[in-house]
């Protein structure tokens, strides 16, 4: 086994952490406070432009075309800087790979060179709804064919940066009389589209520059030719690009949890209490040495996932795993960091409160830490009834 990562790799690691630490912390706070758009656009564009808006996308498409791993390394750094701008940017490296794997060459030279580029300031991936969320078959939103065209009708919900995306990648019900799962297609809705229509952000907890909206499709024509993959055949592909999703969040909560812990070691090695710095106290040390033990055993399982994907091998356990172990642990490692901040921890003159904020919701989007362990299970007990 091989742990050393390549030159190309080692090279986008540092642009992106170089770009987190002086690009996006010191505006983190700010943007958690006041969701200041332009400048949270602003750096997405500049983030485009450095090539991380198309990591694992081929360089014919205007893509970095490097890869999983080095899109785990660098959306892990990115979060260390800002996990807002860690979501967009992981969410619309997903639907970029979407369209890659699944797309015609038309769409594909179409729609990539403008997420790519940062044309699109973002892309948004919609297949949850207000009745179907974990159960994602479970979808009402209909797609009625009527000549060369397809109307949609429904809503989505809890979608990631709908105000600003430039394309939409849409699961609808074509086939109303199939077995659940089984009819339903999958649509490339490009930003501005008759009937599209984006409803308010919601109000969050955390990750509030990543705004999240509500998309409701109101006789919203799309060409025919705009059907990403075969019809009725789209929930396959909906399963597939969630667990590459999944390398992506786990990679962002192990970078807020890094980046939480990092500043706890800090904060131990400066804070003095009863004659001596806190960092001397044992029960402090191994706290501080059982969480960075764990992120490690993260990002190894995120690596892991990222190198099956990579080599064409089946992921989908492996990422699921990843996931589900390093935004638990991330959880835990900002609640202990917030922890030995003591009350400074609870305000907002440290970081580790909108850290924790922040890692909270990677539990559950791209499937809960509960969808994880059925898949997981599922995996292991194969064949069992």
């Amino acid at each position: 086994m091989n742990f050393e990562l390549s030159d190309e790799q080692q090279m986008i690691q540092e642009a992106a952490r170089q770009f987190a630490q002086s690009e996006l912390k010191p505006i983190a706070a700010e943007l958690d406070k006041t969701g200041n758009r332009s400048l949270f656009l602003q750096k997405l564009k500049e983030l485009a432009e450095l090539g991380f808006m198309g990591i694992n996308i081929d360089p014919e498409y205007g893509g970095t075309g490097a890869g999983t791993i080095a899109f785990s390394l660098a959306i892990a750094e990115i979060a260390r800087g800002c996990g807002s701008t860690a979501t967009t940017t992981s969410v619309t490296n997903m639907v970029a790979e979407v369209i890659q794997a699944m797309g015609t060459d038309a769409q594909k030279n179409y729609f990539l060179p403008k997420i790519c580029s940062g044309e699109y300031a973002a892309g948004s991936f919609c297949l949850t709804e207000p009745s179907s969320g974990s159960d994602a078959a479970a979808m009402r939103t209909r797609a009625t064919r009527d000549g060369d065209t397809y109307v949609l009708n429904g809503s989505k919900l809890f979608i990631s940066s709908a105000e600003f995306a430039g394309v939409f990648v849409v699961w609808a019900v074509t086939d109303a009389s199939a077995a659940k799962g089984k009819g339903i297609s999958c649509f490339l809705v490009e930003a501005g589209t008759p009937g599209l229509v984006i409803g308010k952000a919601e109000e969050k907890m955390g990750q509030k520059a990543s705004v999240t909206n509500e998309v409701a499709f109101e006789d919203c024509r799309v060409p025919a030719s705009n059907m990403l993959g075969e019809e009725n055949r789209g929930f396959r592909i909906a399963a597939g690009e969630l667990a590459g999703g999944r390398i992506g969040i786990g990679s962002l909560a192990l970078g807020i949890g890094l980046e939480a812990l990092d500043c706890a070691r800090n904060y131990l090695q400066e804070r003095q209490q009863f004659g001596k710095p806190l960092a001397q106290f044992q029960g402090l040390q191994w706290q501080l040495a059982d969480k960075y033990t764990e992120m490690e055993a993260a990002r190894l399982l995120l690596l892991q996932a990222a190198w099956q994907k990579d080599a064409g091998q089946p992921f989908g356990p492996a990422a699921s795993m990843a996931k589900l172990y390093a935004s638990e642990k991330a959880n835990e490692a900002c609640y202990v960091a917030l922890q030995m901040h003591g009350g400074v921890g609870y305000t907002r003159e440290f970081p580790l409160e909108r850290m924790a904020r922040d890692v909270r919701i990677t539990t559950i989007y791209e499937g809960t830490s509960e969808i994880q362990r059925l898949i997981i299970a599922r995996h292991l007990l194969e064949g069992v009834r």
